[in-house]
C-alpha cells in the first residue's frame, strides 16, 4: 500500500511551498497570507524510482477559540492519524516559538514518526543554526529552503528509510474523476464529507471556504473512481482575494482534467447565470455533466408535478445540451447521494462506449434516407456511411457524405437526437464529423 507522509506545522512556515516542491508541481496555493491553505491537500512524490503520497496541511493553532481555525486544526488532527509519516515544518527565521513548542507537545504523544524540517535554511549559515530545534525533543532536524530546493534530497532519502517495504502499487491511470463543481456555498464539501464518511474537507457557512481542489479515493459499493472537491466559481467581478482568483482558476482545471462534472445547483435558488457559465465551460471542455440539486429537503409541499416542472426548467436553461442526469436530494441528509455518484458512472461509462459500425449503418442510414439534408442550390446531400472513430475522449463518429461543406448546424443536431434516441449517450457529448466520401 502506497504510503503516506503529512506536512505539519504552524501558520507561514512554509509547509504549502514544500508541498509543491517535493511533488513538483504548484497544487497548493503559496501566499504571504496565513491561513491560505485550509482543507488537506494531496499529492505524489517520486524520488528515484519510488514514490509516496504527500499531504499538506493548513496552519496550525493550538486552543483557539476561532471557528475556521478550529476546523483546520481537525483536518490537521486527521492527516496525522492517516499518515506513515509526519514532517513538522518549522522557520529558522523564527526559531523555536511558544506554537512550535506547543505542536511538539502534541507530535510527540502520537505514534507516527516525526521529522522536523527547518525551512527556509537559503544559505549555509541560517543552516547552522537549525541546531536550536533539538530543543523540541523530535530528533534531527533536517535544514531545507523549500523556496530553492536545497537539502530537500537529504530530507527524502531520509523519509524512505521510516517506510517498510512497499508493496507492489496498482495502475491508477485507468480510474475515473468526478469533479463536483458549483457557485460558493451550495454544498460541494458537504456531498464529498457525506459520501466518505469522514469530514475530509471543511464545511461551514463562510462562502470560499474551500480554496484548493482536493482529491479523494472513493472505493465503495462496487464503485471505484476520484471525488474531486473544487472552490466555488464566482463571476470574476467578485473576485478580488489572491487565494480565491488562485481556487477558481484552479478548479476551471480540475474541469479541464475530469471525466464527469457534478453540477451542484441550490434548490432553493435554482439555475442561475454562473451555473450556465460553469456548464459553458464543461461542454466546451467535452466533460460529462450529471446535475445535483442539493437542499431539496429545505423546499415544502415537494410532489412529482414540481420535480417534473423543476427538471424542464434547468433543461431549458441549459439547451441546446439537454440530455444528462438530474438528481433531487440532500447533501446534509444524505439523501439520493448514492444514485448521483451511480449516475456519474453511467455517464463515463456512456463517454466511453464503442457502437459498432455495422449497427450504426443499420440504424441510422434508414433515417437519413427519409429525412436527408436540405438540398443546397439544387444539389443534394447524399450520406453513405458512418463510423466511430476510435481513442476518443467521447464519442466521435465521422460521416461521410459527397457535400460535407454544406451540411448545416440544426441537420447535425437531428443527427445527434437521432443517435441518443438508439443508443444511450445520456450526460456526454458527442462529436460528429462529416467527411467527403
Amino acid at each position: 500500500m502506497k504510503k503516506l507522509v503529512a506536512i505539519v506545522g504552524r501558520p507561514n512556515v512554509g509547509k504549502s511551498t514544500l508541498f509543491n516542491r517535493l511533488t513538483e508541481s504548484r497544487q497548493a496555493i503559496v501566499t504571504d497570507i496565513p491561513g491560505t491553505t485550509r482543507d488537506r491537500q494531496y499529492g505524489k512524490v517520486l524520488w528515484n524510482g519510488r514514490e509516496f503520497s504527500l499531504v499538506d496541511t493548513g496552519g496550525w493553532i493550538v486552543n483557539s477559540d476561532d471557528v475556521l481555525e478550529d476546523e483546520i486544526n481537525k483536518q490537521v488532527q486527521v492527516a496525522i492519524e492517516e499518515a506513515d509519516v509526519v514532517l513538522f515544518v518549522v522557520d529558522v527565521r523564527s526559531g523555536v516559538t511558544d506554537r512550535d513548542a506547543d505542536i511538539a507537545n502534541t507530535l510527540r504523544r502520537s505514534d507516527k514518526p516525526v521529522v522536523v524540517v527547518s525551512n527556509k535554511a537559503d544559505n549555509f549559515e541560517l543552516g547552522y543554526q537549525s541546531s536550536e530545534f533539538y530543543a523540541l525533543g523530535l530528533g534531527d532536524p533536517f535544514s531545507v529552503s523549500a523556496i530553492n530546493g536545497s537539502g530537500t534530497g537529504d530530507l527524502l532519502d531520509h523519509i524512505f528509510t521510516l517506510f517498510e517495504e512497499d508493496e507492489e502499487e496498482e495502475d491508477l491511470t485507468d480510474i475515473p474523476k468526478f469533479a463536483v463543481v458549483g457557485r460558493p456555498n451550495v454544498g460541494k464539501s458537504s456531498l464529498v464529507n457525506a459520501l466518505l464518511g469522514e469530514e475530509r474537507n471543511i464545511v461551514t457557512d463562510i462562502a470560499g471556504t474551500t480554496r484548493d481542489s482536493i482529491y479523494t479515493r472513493y472505493n465503495k459499493f462496487g464503485m471505484d473512481f476520484y471525488l474531486i472537491d473544487t472552490a466555488g466559481i464566482r463571476k470574476k467581478a467578485k473576485v478580488h482575494e489572491g487565494p480565491e482568483y488562485f481556487s477558481v482558476i484552479r478548479s476551471i482545471r480540475v474541469i479541464e482534467n475530469a471525466d464527469v462534472c457534478i453540477l451542484m445547483v441550490d434548490a432553493e435558488r435554482g439555475i442561475e447565470s454562473q451555473d450556465l457559465n460553469i456548464v459553458s465551460l464543461i461542454q466546451k471542455n467535452k466533460k460529462g455533466l450529471v446535475v445535483f440539486v442539493n437542499k431539496w429537503d429545505l423546499i415544502e409541499e415537494k410532489d412529482s408535478k414540481l420535480i417534473k416542472e423543476y427538471e424542464n426548467a434547468i433543461r431549458q436553461r441549459l439547451a441546446p445540451f439537454t440530455d444528462f442526469p438530474i438528481i433531487f436530494g440532500s447533501a446534509l441528509n444524505r439523501q439520493r447521494l448514492l444514485k448521483v455518484m451511480e449516475a456519474a458512472n453511467e455517464v463515463y461509462r456512456n463517454r466511453k462506449q464503442k457502437i459498432p459500425t455495422p449497427k450504426l449503418n443499420e440504424v441510422l442510414l434508414p433515417i437519413i434516407e427519409k429525412t436527408p439534408p436540405p438540398a443546397n442550390k439544387g444539389k443534394h446531400i447524399k450520406i453513405k456511411y458512418i463510423t466511430q472513430l476510435p481513442n476518443t475522449q467521447i464519442p466521435s463518429f465521422v460521416l461521410f457524405c459527397n457535400l460535407p461543406q454544406w451540411v448545416k448546424e440544426p441537420y447535425k443536431r437531428f443527427i445527434e437526437n437521432q443517435m441518443r434516441k438508439n443508443w444511450n449517450l445520456t450526460g456526454t457529448p458527442i462529436n460528429l464529423f462529416f467527411r467527403e466520401k
